[in-house]
């Protein structure tokens, strides 16, 4: 059972009153996960606030599904901290075509990590998730203790199965090792080094793509998924690593805690933004026989706001930057 944040936001799991302090910049901290979305946001945060030991292995030179070569990088590298980002993440289409792969890759990276951060005493770990974990007609906006109340979305259950079996492995971890551990909650994210790709992105980095080549071959018309009436809250990925760090320095509970902006925009209007960032002209059609997805997905961020954090970047400011990046990095996406 989740526990509500507001009973035991600084309390450890061994019942002695713990209270989170600034961490040590010069000790070994590891982002698992280092060159995606959310990690890479979260190395250049923890540069900027004065960490010299920031450490990340690339996918090909550290497989996290090897639970052998998992264990031997934590005995070796001996972090300190760590933040778990790393994820077999992708869009509507990708989840529901892929559901054993989103399930069992996710659940092995998060189980070795998990492992071998007990194996080896770290000392704060954070464990990123998913809005996904809450159920599909959750209350909106959806406070932390929705999660487990009701059915998930059937086109990311898979997912979001695994991201739910990492919080309760956090708090296994708090109840029967005493860990100061705890999890994060962000709502959709983008921002540089997002996945841009057809195939496997999310909405808003495969609507920045679609209008982006459709503004430059001049078609007259793009054609989006569903009915555009869905509503969704958006993050950028700077946002939530400034988050997760004033997590760690501030934050010691076994709930799982929303990380978002507090407000939502529907799809129809995020599409329109980003048609007129892009500059693309023509018509934009639905395709009313592919699925919407939950209807609302809006997290409650009261919580967090009671911490003393709200997010700083809005959509508007967000987009253009994320739109910046994606036209320096547009020729190296399309290979």
């Amino acid at each position: 059972m989740t526990v509500a944040p507001t009973e035991a936001a600084a309390v450890a799991s061994d019942g002695v009153e713990y209270t989170p302090a600034p961490l040590d910049r010069s000790a070994t901290f590891y982002v698992a996960g280092h060159r995606g979305l959310v990690g890479s946001a979260i190395v250049r945060r923890l540069s900027a606030a004065g960490f010299t030991s920031v450490v990340g292995r690339a996918s090909a030179d550290l497989d996290l599904k090897d639970r052998d070569a998992t264990f031997a990088f934590f005995a070796e590298t001996k972090p300190r901290y760590v933040v778990l980002a790393a994820a077999k993440v992708g869009g509507i289409m990708a989840n529901n075509t892929y559901p054993v792969d989103f399930l069992s890759d996710n659940i092995r990276i998060q189980t070795n990590v998990i492992d071998a951060a007990l194996a080896t005493d770290v000392e704060r770990l954070l464990f990123l998730g998913s809005s996904c974990i809450y159920p599909k007609f959750a209350p909106q906006p959806i406070p932390e203790d929705s999660l487990l109340t009701g059915h998930l979305e059937p086109t990311n259950d898979a997912y979001a199965i695994a991201k739910i079996a990492g919080i309760l492995h956090i708090q296994a971890a708090r109840r029967q090792y005493g860990k100061a551990w705890i999890s994060a909650m962000p709502t959709n994210l983008y921002g540089p080094n997002d996945n841009f790709s057809p195939q496997g992105s999310h909405v808003l980095p495969a609507l920045i793509r679609r209008y982006d080549e459709a503004a430059r071959s001049g078609t007259t018309s793009v054609t989006n998924w569903g009915t555009g009436s869905p509503r969704r809250e958006f993050l950028h990925a700077d946002d939530m690593a400034d988050a997760c760090l004033y997590l760690l320095e501030h934050y010691d509970g076994p709930s799982q805690v929303n990380v978002g902006t507090g407000t939502d925009v529907t799809i129809k209007e995020i599409a329109e933004t980003i048609a007129s960032v892009t500059g693309f002209g023509g018509e934009t059609e639905w395709d009313t026989t592919k699925p919407d997805g939950t209807p609302q997905k809006l997290l409650d961020v009261s919580y967090l706001a009671s911490l003393g954090w709200t997010a700083q970047i809005s959509l508007q400011e967000g987009l253009r930057r994320t739109y910046e990046w994606y036209l320096e990095n547009v020729e190296a996406l399309r290979s």
